[in-house]
């Protein structure tokens, strides 16, 4: 029996180690179902999932020249995976609805829209105000000779 990339194959779990679970797949054959291939869900403890003797379908993901055999048993059942979407963040930024309010006399301050400058202007500012706190808080904090002292 020659074990090919993709197969799905039955066999019997031999030994169980902290990393994973050694299955028997007959024939003198054997592979290694790694602990993030035995199940969609997170595994801690491998005990919990399986016991030696027990019998699984496995899925052959790799076959190393030295006759190492990767097998999943997660891919292994006929589940469909749920598609991944890829991560889409938004960015919101309240200080600008704060800009916008009406004044006192009942004038907008700003109209909602700032040219470029004035925004680059703005962020440089909030920046070095920013930076200039976080090294005020820790310069005094860090260890050596010579620190300054409040």
């Amino acid at each position: 029996m020659s074990i090919e990339v993709g197969a799905k194959l039955q066999g019997k779990v031999s030994g169980i180690t902290n990393f994973g679970a050694f299955i028997d797949l007959g024939e003198g054959k054997t592979g290694l179902v790694h602990i993030s291939e035995i199940s969609n869900g997170f595994v801690k403890d491998i005990h919990d999932v399986l016991t030696v003797g027990d019998e699984v379908t496995v899925k052959v993901t790799s076959v190393g020249d030295d006759g190492k055999v990767g097998l999943s048993i997660r891919k292994a059942q006929d589940q469909p995976q749920p598609e991944k979407k890829p991560f889409k963040r938004e960015f919101r930024d309240n200080r600008d609805n704060n800009r916008s309010k009406p004044s006192a006399k009942g004038k907008p301050q700003n109209s909602g829209k700032q040219d470029f400058d004035s925004l680059m202007s703005s962020f440089l500012k909030d920046s070095d105000d920013r930076l200039s706190s976080i090294k005020r808080n820790t310069e005094g904090k860090r260890g050596g000779r010579g620190g300054r002292r409040n």
